[in-house]
């Protein structure tokens, strides 16, 4: 499982979605970004990234998060 984290300045990490493979992930995260300047990423209204500007992920869950409690393997819909 690879666990897809959103960041923002100031504030930890935050666990927004789970995948079954790493290509999922990078696929979900090419499509959520809509620019990226200076390392600060715009992404769509609809993504599990939307409130956050950047983006990091992991095949291991930082011990405080419970990955029930996102969603597994979003789909990018027609905004």
């Amino acid at each position: 499982m690879y666990y897809l984290y959103g960041s923002k300045p100031g504030v930890p990490r935050k666990l927004v979605a789970t995948f079954g493979s790493e290509q999922q992930l990078l696929a979900y995260v090419r499509w959520a970004t809509l620019s990226e300047k200076e390392g600060v990423c715009k992404f769509e209204q609809g993504s599990s990234l939307a409130s956050f500007s950047g983006w990091n992920h992991s095949d291991q869950p930082l011990p405080q998060d419970e990955s029930t409690s996102v969603e597994h393997n979003p789909s990018p819909s027609l905004l």
